[in-house]
């Protein structure tokens, strides 16, 4: 299965990161120490959400979407919502 995800910062509130794995378990637990450059400064991670898929190319086209201008805003109304 190929993984979509979006992890937010328990550190900077504001911050999100989408990505695509395979591995899921194994990517998040390199998200919270500090394997990947760009999402390193932010943790600790929480997982908010994923989405398997059988395709791999499927599960690219999701995450690009995820990273446009309309789907970070898709995110930010349908895949998580603050306590406050």
């Amino acid at each position: 299965m190929f993984n979509v995800y979006r992890i937010h910062s328990l550190k900077y509130l504001d911050r999100f990161y989408s990505g695509f794995r395979e591995d899921l378990k194994q990517r998040f637990s390199d998200h919270n120490h500090g394997r990947n450059v760009s999402a390193a400064p932010y943790r600790p991670w929480k997982l908010i959400f994923y989405s398997a898929f059988e395709k791999k190319e499927i599960a690219l086209d999701f995450e690009c979407y995820l990273k446009s201008g309309s789907g970070k805003a898709f995110a930010r109304k349908r895949l998580w919502k603050s306590d406050s």
